[in-house]
């Protein structure tokens, strides 16, 4: 089979659930990984036949794409902040409203040598892009899960980190967080989805992605935050700052959040989307 009928498959059988832009897009994507051909490089080799193994490959891609499997966990990875990191189920894919909230603290600190908490490891991909940006910092991260850990120190190897992952329910960080020490900076993208919220949320999000790292209880949707704060009362150094990504429907509940625990400093952010994602505080 040439690989301009693959495109055309893909055109087909696709544009109509995903429109032809991000069809097209599956495609190079496709293209990258399964072929190491740039988009250029494509449009040359549009007559090139593909070999048994090569046409299976697009074609297993083209099922999965059809039941609203991610591309990222088709292709096995994702780029945050100019790095490559490897996901699968396990892990949320990194977003870019993420990679705004890690630019954020590398701006506050990429001068400083902070000692760094991020809680909620996923993929590592906020705790070793900040270990790589920031290079006088010394980066710990924690997770409730095995899976997330465990990819999470691969892609630590695969970028040359030396963040050092821990196992903690931080639900239970009275009993669980064993780290004897303080920290300059503590930051979390933690669980903020509603359940109301879920009936809002895309297939490929709802089947694949892990549900315990995205989603809360409708009656206390701030639980993680205010858990942090108040780990933060024992664990962030004064002066230290505490960075969260959020909901967008409770920025102000965010605010008021930080206040009791009698930060200053606050500081809301909108990502580029215009919607307030990114919050900060400093412990007096």
């Amino acid at each position: 089979m040439k690989l301009k009928s693959i495109k055309d498959k893909f055109y087909e059988e696709l544009s109509g659930t995903y429109g032809q832009n991000e069809a097209s897009s599956f495609f190079y994507i496709l293209c990258d990984s399964f072929l190491e051909l740039s988009k250029v490089n494509v449009v040359l080799n549009y007559d090139s036949n593909l070999n048994e193994e090569q046409v299976n490959s697009f074609i297993n891609a083209l099922s999965d794409l059809k039941d609203f499997k991610p591309i990222q966990y088709i292709v096995g990875n994702e780029e945050f902040y100019g790095l490559k990191f490897f996901v699968s189920k396990g892990v949320l894919i990194p977003r870019p409203e993420t990679e705004e909230l890690v630019s954020w603290i590398e701006t506050d600190f990429k001068d400083k040598s902070p000692s760094i908490l991020d809680i909620g490891s996923g993929s590592g991909c906020i705790p070793i892009t900040l270990d790589k940006v920031i290079l006088s910092s010394k980066v710990f991260s924690v997770d409730v899960s095995d899976k997330a850990i465990e990819i999470a120190k691969i892609n630590a190897k695969e970028n040359n980190s030396d963040v050092q992952f821990i196992k903690c329910d931080i639900l239970r960080y009275e009993e669980e967080f064993k780290l004897d020490k303080c920290f300059d900076v503590i930051v979390s993208n933690p669980p903020y989805v509603t359940m109301n919220e879920m009936k809002l949320m895309k297939e490929n999000v709802l089947d694949y992605e892990p549900h315990l790292a995205l989603f809360v209880e409708n009656n206390d949707p701030l639980i993680f935050y205010r858990t942090i704060l108040e780990l933060s009362e024992s664990k962030l150094n004064t002066g230290g700052v505490v960075y969260f990504e959020i909901n967008e429907h409770f920025p102000q509940e965010m605010i008021r959040l930080f206040e009791d625990f009698n930060f200053t400093d606050i500081e809301l952010r909108k990502d580029f989307r215009g919607k307030p994602r990114m919050i900060k505080g400093r412990k007096n």
